[in-house]
């Protein structure tokens, strides 16, 4: 397991981000439009001042030596700096991660905590009424946009009932001691974590269901069956563990998923993450955030990959890596 681990890091990783890098740095450079039209845009600035931020961007350079200076400055921890920010990428990544990593991890261990033990349910009462209900239930969780579903908690949950708050992350203009102030992050944070974590909690179910199914047809369920031990032990004990191996599977990918899925959540509920943070950057076509964002998307989804493939060796003895 060692060497296994040590090989992916000290190899694929690097190559994996190689290929990633050269990948984003071609498509933005063929992407439409000029990183340089907001400073025309804005009032005041001259032809000669222009010019002077294109040659500090190196945006007239060949794109060869760019992506190289721009390789070479990644090499060493530095993504450049924001066009529209002026800050450099990695602060500007830095200051919107907890809020985004906050929300996501939280949104994960919901539906880890909703969709298994549902997905068991479903499976262990096949075609019963409850069974048809879930099913239902991951069919539209699958179904809805985030959007849509966001819109209408806000609606009903905050504007109309009024349990909850439906914008930003905290009450503004308000003081709290430090567990006061928890609560109130809390609070903010339950709709758009239910809204990120509706569809990652669907597909959860529906394969813990397939795979709880597949696996207690399994002769040595029936052993144990026979053997005379309780439901319980059976199902837990014996079969989910089995089970797990592709939920494990979709798990590793699913936190980069919900970074990339919280752009649309958090413009609706004013989050103030990365997903905002992006969208501003699209906006302003500010490639080196862009770029930096991107990059840390790629480096999460290989990083998942390799926590799911390490996972395996845990849940299933037969699984060996040399």
């Amino acid at each position: 397991m060692g060497k296994f681990i040590l090989r992916r890091l000290l190899l694929q990783f690097p190559i994996l981000l190689f290929g990633v890098s050269i990948l984003l740095f071609a498509i933005f450079q063929m992407a439409p439009g000029n990183p340089l039209a907001q400073f025309y845009a804005q009032p005041g600035m001259t032809v000669e001042q222009i010019e002077r931020i294109a040659e500090s961007m190196g945006v007239h350079r060949h794109p060869v030596e760019q992506y190289f200076d721009w390789l070479g400055s990644l090499l060493q921890g530095d993504l450049g700096v924001s066009f529209e920010l002026r800050v450099p990428v990695t602060d500007a990544i830095g200051h919107r991660l907890f809020p985004t990593f906050l929300l996501a991890f939280s949104s994960l261990i919901l539906s880890l905590i909703v969709a298994i033990p549902a997905g068991i349910i479903s499976a262990t009462r096949q075609y019963s009424n409850i069974d048809y209900s879930l099913t239902t239930f991951a069919f539209i969780g699958i179904s809805i946009p985030n959007f849509f579903f966001g819109l209408l908690l806000m609606f009903i949950v905050g504007l109309r009932l009024g349990w909850l708050p439906i914008s930003g992350m905290t009450t503004a203009g308000v003081e709290y001691t430090p567990f006061w102030q928890a609560i109130d992050i809390l609070r903010h944070m339950i709709l758009p974590m239910i809204v990120l974590g509706l569809s990652s909690t669907a597909q959860f179910m529906r394969y813990t269901r397939s795979s709880m199914l597949e696996v207690i047809r399994q002769d040595y369920i029936r052993t144990a069956r026979a053997k005379g031990l309780k439901e319980r032990v059976v199902i837990y004990k014996h079969a989910l563990r089995n089970a797990m191996i592709p939920i494990i599977t979709l798990m590793g990918f699913q936190l980069p998923v919900l970074f990339s899925g919280a752009v649309i959540t958090e413009q609706v509920f004013g989050w103030p993450g990365m997903g905002t943070l992006m969208l501003s950057a699209v906006y302003s076509r500010d490639y080196p955030l862009l770029m930096g964002i991107n990059m840390f998307l790629a480096f999460l989804i290989i990083l998942g990959n390799l926590l799911a493939d390490i996972a395996y060796a845990y849940v299933d003895p037969r699984i060996r890596y040399d």
